[in-house]
């Protein structure tokens, strides 16, 4: 349809889409917003719903509820299938949108490496889906082992492990970690909780390894102290149905369980692969398109990419992480771009402004650091409970997380421990499930 408005499609309803759709809320503009999913996902609490200590929509907030009052957004529920880069089309399924600007916020899923085939058996953290898949996982294998006589299936039962020592393993395991010694220990009549075998497996010398050394170090310490077993410099080399296979200091250890959780790495959706593909795009080795200095390839002056799916270096050639604060500050800045375009301004390179690295390792404690600042401790915790409120999309939704947490600390008590789903095998397709 034609039209004197200049068209904007974002695919990719996350953090960055989402902030990039909301700052230009004060132009004329027909803007798109399509998404897979309808709803805004607050995937760095995804960990808490994953054991029991929030339910899906506490960290879910619906994407036409945020535009309700700006007109100036279409949200379109359907997944891209294409993007002619020529022609400026987006394709949903037979349907397509034309577009003057696109912004691609995609995100990414599981990497396991070229062992696709382990997706079957350790499980990642990415949607609700897996959240609440892991949650039952999880929670079913205490049931089992109270019923349970044979030692050696009883320890398998209780056995768990977590592969990937970066923020979300640690965060896992200190969650998992404080549901096993605390939360359930009172639950059970014939097993002992707090006997869990907690296994977090990392490759490379120490935990967090973005982190400075003394906060890795400090961030090993108390999930030690949680009886977490830290096994860094230690590689998997098998994942199947029986357990996990691990290599440390040239020793071949066998692990028996089937409570497997993946945290250990990520790659581009399928999309930025197609577009890899079709147009010869420049990209990292994990499919993650390469983008200027203002967040467009290289190719289009008129397509940004931003977030997760954007491999974009700072002043110092250094790759920024996949977060949510990199996201944010992408969305609103190309939002500023596109309006400083269309009124024919200058346009300035993309800076990010490091608001620090935050991760929490079970009750009261948290590890943060930003440039040469260090926190630890309940200081630390605090800090990050009020950034993910802050970050938090709705108000009611930063009311029932506040509260959810409140009462935890005080009880001890995960209320949203519910097995929900029949646990089943998942294949690399189910985990390719992406939002855009």
């Amino acid at each position: 349809m034609k039209t004197d408005m200049p068209r904007i499609v974002i695919i990719g309803g996350g953090f960055g889409g989402l902030n990039a759709a909301k700052a230009l809320g004060d132009i004329h503009a027909q803007i798109t917003l399509i998404d897979s999913r309808n709803f805004h996902l607050f995937q760095p609490l995804l960990y808490q719903v994953a054991t029991g200590g929030l339910s899906p929509a506490d960290i879910s907030f619906p994407i036409r509820a945020v535009f309700t009052k700006q007109k100036n957004v279409n949200v379109v529920l359907g997944k891209v299938t294409d993007i002619d880069l020529t022609t400026q089309h987006v394709y949903v399924s037979e349907k397509y949108f034309e577009y003057d600007y696109l912004i691609i916020a995609t995100g990414v899923r599981h990497h396991y490496f070229g062992n696709d085939q382990w997706s079957q058996y350790a499980r990642g953290l990415k949607t609700i889906e897996d959240a609440t898949t892991i949650r039952s996982k999880l929670l079913s294998s205490f049931e089992k082992a109270e019923l349970e006589t044979d030692r050696e299936k009883h320890k398998e039962l209780l056995t768990f492990v977590i592969i990937g020592g970066g923020p979300t393993g640690v965060e896992l395991s200190g969650a998992l970690a404080e549901l096993a010694n605390a939360t359930l220990k009172d639950d059970f009549r014939k097993i002992n909780s707090s006997e869990a075998n907690i296994i977090l497996v990392e490759g490379t010398e120490r935990i967090l390894p973005v982190y400075p050394p003394k906060l890795s170090k400090q961030a090993e310490k108390i999930l030690e102290k949680f009886n977490v077993q830290v096994m860094t410099q230690t590689m998997v080399t098998k994942v199947d149905s029986s357990g996990v296979t691990i290599k440390r200091n040239d020793e071949l250890i066998r692990i028996k369980t089937k409570n497997i959780l993946w945290a250990a790495g990520v790659k581009a959706v399928s999309l930025g692969k197609l577009l890899i593909n079709k147009y010869n795009l420049q990209h990292d080795r994990n499919n993650r398109l390469s983008v200027d200095n203002f967040c467009r390839l290289h190719e289009y002056n008129n397509v940004f990419v931003i977030g997760d799916l954007a491999n974009f270096s700072d002043e110092n050639k250094i790759a920024l992480p996949g977060t949510a604060p990199v996201a944010i500050q992408q969305g609103k800045y190309i939002a500023g771009i596109i309006k400083n375009l269309l009124r024919g301004k200058r346009i300035k390179a993309f800076r990010y402004f490091d608001k620090g690295n935050l991760a929490v390792i079970g009750r009261s404690y948290a590890v943060a650091f930003r440039g040469n600042k260090k926190f630890s401790g309940f200081i630390a915790w605090l800090l990050w409970i009020f950034v993910h409120l802050l970050y938090l999309i709705g108000f009611e939704n930063r009311v029932l997380v506040a509260v959810q947490w409140a009462f935890n600390y005080f009880t001890r008590n995960r209320s949203a421990r519910l097995i929900t789903n029949t646990i089943k095998k998942i294949t690399v397709d189910e985990n390719e499930k992406e939002s855009y």
